[in-house]
């Protein structure tokens, strides 16, 4: 069953969708760096963003965030913490809940996938406009996080994926106890 919410614009709203996404950070020769996709397929096609996709049933978020590193990649994340929760209120279109994590370690070897044209990228030079416009909210906090319990929440409204508003909330992050039932 899917968890409730409360948001600014819709009382009692439900995802339809959990997703993850992971950034893997790494020192740089010109500071730190970033690991992002070119995502070829499914949501989010034709955008840079990090690796990351849609739950499997009985998979907890952080299982589903080292998975699909690994699936579109070749990378398994390491020291890896969920640092933000993010409800994607869409006004005409589907309803996603996202979860972003970081790592700091990883093992294995680079490489692309069906879905995705990985590469690094210095934190600075994060290609924003080639990204979805809430990305530029939450992401270089992310990035920034020390490493603590703190998840960051937020809600966001779209409309055909243009942000229109966005807000956090001092409330605790469902990330950790959250597990897709099966259907």
């Amino acid at each position: 069953m899917s968890p409730v919410f409360n948001t600014p614009w819709i009382t009692d709203w439900r995802p339809e969708f959990v997703g993850t996404l992971l950034f893997i950070v790494r020192p740089g020769e010109a500071g730190q760096e970033v690991l992002l996709i070119h995502k070829k397929t499914g949501h989010g096609r034709g955008m840079v963003n990090g690796p990351g996709g849609k739950l499997e049933p009985g998979e907890s978020t952080l299982e589903c965030a080292v998975r699909e590193c690994s699936e579109e990649v070749g990378l398994l994340a390491l020291d890896v913490r969920c640092c933000c929760e993010m409800r994607f209120v869409e006004l005409d279109g589907p309803q996603w809940l996202g979860f972003g994590f970081v790592a700091n370690a990883y093992s294995g070897d680079l490489r692309p996938s069906a879905e995705a044209d990985p590469f690094w990228c210095p934190v600075a030079d994060i290609p924003y406009s080639n990204m979805w416009p809430d990305d530029k909210v939450w992401l270089p906090d992310l990035l920034k996080a020390p490493a603590s319990p703190q998840v960051q929440v937020g809600n966001y409204l779209f409309r055909d994926g243009d942000l229109l508003e966005h807000e956090f909330v001092d409330e605790p992050s469902v990330w950790d106890s959250f597990r897709l039932s099966p259907l």
